[in-house]
């Protein structure tokens, strides 16, 4: 089981169109918090049509700005063959980013990697650290 960190603040309801095109605009411009907000809400289909690949797209984007959850999103997509090709290597890449700052769902994802040998060899050692350092942020 892999968890989808939750990037998007929770809302009374869908985006107006006004507000919708003011968070394009801060996101343009390279706010971290608006790439991360577009891609849940793309990724989720939240006030807009569901698409994964504009998921990936701004999940990068505030990914590579050092968003530790934008990381954990953008490697349950690898994970998940959603908007990208399946590619368990690269899931395992974010999630160690996103991981390597403390993410409980990331440390636990990277956990089940090592767990299962999914883009990294397999190593029960391993998953297990993961496994305790996500145990110890409160996940599972």
């Amino acid at each position: 089981m892999v968890f989808s960190g939750v990037c998007l603040a929770q809302s009374a309801g869908p985006p107006t169109a006004e507000s919708l095109q003011a968070l394009r605009d801060r996101a343009a411009k390279g706010d971290v918090k608006a790439e991360c907000a577009l891609g849940g809400m793309y990724r989720d289909g939240q006030g807009v049509r569901q698409d994964y690949a504009e998921a990936v797209r701004w999940f990068r984007k505030a990914a590579g700005q050092g968003d530790a959850k934008a990381a954990n999103d953008l490697g349950f997509l690898y994970d998940n063959s959603q908007g990208v090709a399946e590619d368990h290597a690269e899931a395992a890449r974010w999630y160690r980013r996103a991981a390597d700052q403390g993410n409980a769902d990331a440390e636990f994802n990277l956990g089940s990697l090592y767990d299962t040998g999914q883009g990294v060899p397999q190593d029960l050692a391993e998953a297990a650290r993961w496994y305790r350092k996500a145990a110890g942020h409160g996940d599972l």
